[in-house]
């Protein structure tokens, strides 16, 4: 399965869920995750890859950076883990 069609589907999902979907990058910085998703004061970050890719080492810095101040940062392989996240809150073993 292909990263753009899971974060194809997961990103329809959210936007019934009536989230704020917005597609990231960090002009002049490397790492950026894939996607923004904002609703009713919620802010998660998402990096998405293809069924057991790992990110990046400057995407993997990067969430990081994110969730030391405070911020849900994920890496989702998997359209479920996705729809999960975004529906009924953190899910710790999406993190890495």
């Amino acid at each position: 399965m292909l990263e753009s069609y899971i974060e194809r589907k997961v990103c329809e999902y959210a936007k019934k869920l009536g989230w704020l979907v917005r597609k990231l990058q960090w002009v002049g910085r490397h790492g950026a995750p894939d996607r923004l998703f904002i609703r009713a004061g919620r802010v998660v970050f998402i990096e998405f890859k293809a069924p057991g890719k790992k990110p990046t080492e400057h995407q993997r810095l990067e969430l990081e950076r994110l969730r030391e101040q405070g911020m849900e940062a994920y890496v989702v392989d998997d359209i479920d883990e996705g729809k999960f996240i975004l529906s009924s809150g953190r899910n710790h073993e999406a993190l890495i």
